[in-house]
């Protein structure tokens, strides 16, 4: 296992993290046996970087976590997050958040502890005077919080923001893959600020778990599947300090542990390579729809944007397994999220496309390539 400084925090992490918000569930529970399994082989393989969140795998995934490190707690570093969802956010709210996170883990100390999912706006009420970092600012103090953090879904811009609007953050984690490349510049600059960057989704939401001959061209014969080529990418990165993978079996545990034992995760020649994929990748998905939303609101409740978007994962990526398995999850009994096939061919988006793309015909296409294993799962 490689490893690496987590910025100013000093700890020394391993390369791969353990994501723990994809244990298999049976009958809404954790598979307490497997997840406990799988984050063992993990620590046995050098794997020390745990991360978790209050309402992980219906509330468990902290639970399994507490059973998992008994006994090995000095050999492990785990982050989990205070919700700012239907609270407070006021520092006396977030101390009671911790001490039962503390309970479930049944552990003394939390070593990085995120103020979970910021945006801006919620910046704002978690760094106000009285707010939910101050209760955590003050569990530090007592010991019950080694380091702070804040995980991250907003503008990218905001990152740097909300790190300059408060020193006591030390990690920021983010998402970062191959399909989404958005806050690589901001995770640049938070690095250079002495955050520790943790970056979660380097498969995408698993849309990079699907074979892709596009993908296995670009590393031809050196890689096992996309989801390898794409972790490799991420650990390639000299701003990542961990790459969080959500982990539910052994077997997968130890694939992505030998993926980030590699000294070194890409070769030149190879990063090169992917680079020029990229570039490519991404003239061609313009060519196709920039996602620029100008058609919208469509009439007809047809997310355009969307659709086109799995429609380049097919045609750009080669990611079709991906598309088609996305496709499936528009409901078309929502108003603005159905799919392809509820276009009734009104003709209102086609003028405001600064791309003139035929959008009706487009989306036809799309709902007969992606919508060919869909039909009757309405």
């Amino acid at each position: 296992m490689q490893y690496r400084v987590l910025g100013k925090t000093e700890l020394e992490v391993s390369a791969l993290g353990f994501g723990t918000m994809r244990f298999k569930m049976v009958d809404g529970h954790v598979d307490q046996d497997l997840a406990i399994a799988a984050l063992r082989r993990a620590m046995d393989l050098g794997v020390n970087y745990i991360d978790s969140a209050v309402g992980y795998c219906n509330s468990e995934s902290e639970t399994v976590i507490g059973k998992a490190i008994k006994g090995r707690r000095d050999r492990v570093i785990v982050s989990t997050k205070y919700p700012p969802w239907g609270r407070t956010l006021k520092a006396d709210d977030c101390r009671t958040i911790i001490e039962q996170s503390l309970s479930r883990m049944d552990t003394d100390y939390i070593d990085v502890y995120h103020m979970h999912s910021l945006d801006w706006e919620t910046a704002q009420k978690v760094l106000a005077p009285g707010g939910a970092v101050e209760g955590a600012r003050k569990a530090k103090e007592e010991g019950l919080v080694k380091h702070l953090g804040f995980s991250f879904h907003d503008d990218p811009k905001r990152m740097v923001e909300i790190a300059e609007a408060c020193p006591d953050f030390e990690v920021v984690t983010c998402q970062y893959n191959l399909l989404d490349r958005s806050n690589e510049e901001s995770m640049a600059s938070v690095r250079e600020r002495g955050l520790g960057v943790v970056v979660m989704g380097p498969v995408g939401g698993g849309r990079l778990g699907y074979p892709s001959e596009r993908l296995a061209e670009v590393l031809p014969g050196e890689t096992k599947s996309s989801a390898e080529i794409a972790l490799r990418f991420v650990l390639s990165n000299p701003n990542v300090s961990v790459v969080l993978s959500g982990m539910s079996t052994v077997e997968m545990v130890e694939e992505n542990a030998a993926t980030a034992s590699r000294e070194e995760p890409l070769t030149p020649e190879e990063l090169r390579h992917i680079e020029e994929m990229l570039e490519e990748n991404k003239r061609l998905a313009d060519l196709y729809c920039t996602g620029c939303g100008y058609c919208m609101p469509c009439p007809n409740g047809v997310n355009i944007p969307e659709n086109f978007r799995l429609m380049n994962l097919h045609r750009v990526w080669g990611l079709t397994g991906a598309a088609r398995q996305w496709y499936r999850r528009f409901d078309d009994s929502s108003e603005g999220n159905r799919s392809a096939a509820a276009c009734v061919e009104c003709g209102e988006c086609e003028p405001k496309c600064p791309q003139r793309i035929p959008i009706i015909e487009q989306l036809k296409e799309t709902h007969r390539v992606l919508g060919e294993e869909c039909e009757g799962t309405r």
